[in-house]
Parts: C-alpha cells; sequence; structure tokens
C-alpha cells in the first residue's frame, strides 16, 4: 500500500487548477472593449494617449473632462457588413466604448486638444487648479 501524503490545498488544485486559464480567457474576450491608455504629465500638461482603432470620423468618440477625469467614449462601425460566411474567430472590437480615466492633477480643458492619427487618441490638457466641465473636438486626420 503506497503511502500518500497530505496536501489540503489537493482539492484547490483538482476544482480549480484551470482557473488562471478561464480567466484569461475571459479577460482576453471582455477587455477587448476596454479602451488602453497612457497618462503622463508634464510640468505645465497631462497628456493621454489612448488606443482606440477603428474610428472614422470625429463624430465617433466623445471627449469630456469632469470630476478630475478624461471621459472618452463613442462608438466602432464595422467596415464590412458579413453575410454567408464562417468565421473562425472574431477578436476585433466593434460597437460602444467608454473609458473613465483619472487625471493626476487638475487641469483647463478650455485649451485642451485631442489628435487622432493610426489608431491613437492624443489628449493634451493644460494644468489648473479650476474645476470645469467642456467637450474637447478631435482633430482628425
Amino acid at each position: 500500500m503506497a503511502l500518500i501524503l497530505y496536501d489540503p490545498f489537493n482539492i484547490f488544485r483538482r476544482d480549480f487548477g484551470s482557473f488562471p486559464r478561464v480567466f484569461d480567457e475571459w479577460f482576453d474576450e471582455h477587455a477587448v472593449s476596454r479602451v488602453r491608455v497612457d497618462v503622463r504629465e508634464t510640468q505645465s500638461e497631462v497628456i493621454v494617449t489612448a488606443e482606440i482603432p477603428g474610428l472614422e470620423k470625429k463624430e465617433d468618440v466623445n471627449i469630456t473632462v469632469h470630476d478630475n477625469h478624461l471621459h472618452l467614449s463613442g462608438k466602432i462601425e464595422r467596415t464590412t457588413e458579413i453575410k454567408d460566411e464562417n468565421i473562425h474567430r472574431s477578436e476585433r472590437f466593434y460597437g460602444q466604448f467608454s473609458r473613465a480615466v483619472p487625471l493626476p492633477a487638475n487641469v483647463d480643458e478650455t485649451g485642451a486638444k485631442a489628435s487622432y492619427r493610426n489608431g491613437i487618441l492624443e489628449v493634451r490638457l493644460r494644468k489648473s487648479n479650476s474645476e470645469h466641465h467642456r467637450q474637447i473636438d478631435v482633430d482628425f486626420q
């Protein structure tokens, strides 16, 4: 008869051993619609760079500043209609997106500038001590 050592975590490994893989697959599926951002700060401004591939016109994105957060939202349209095709994998995101990004400093949104090029949205906001709420227009290239 073989000696079996007691392992209190054996049940966890047996029942949840694939948990990390399952979580990664779920995250990959659901994080596609999440806008990825970089936030950096200089002496005079806060710069937010966001990956939003698929925008075709400036009306597709809405940018506002409120309560020291940059709010990005919009919609990415599917460029072609898919009919009578077998789709084997679909990872590209189409549809509504939204993201609120906390800003590291108070900003003056009246001088804010946004530009979009090659799927990258860059928003530049001057630092300030006052708080306002204003729509920011995108220079679409």
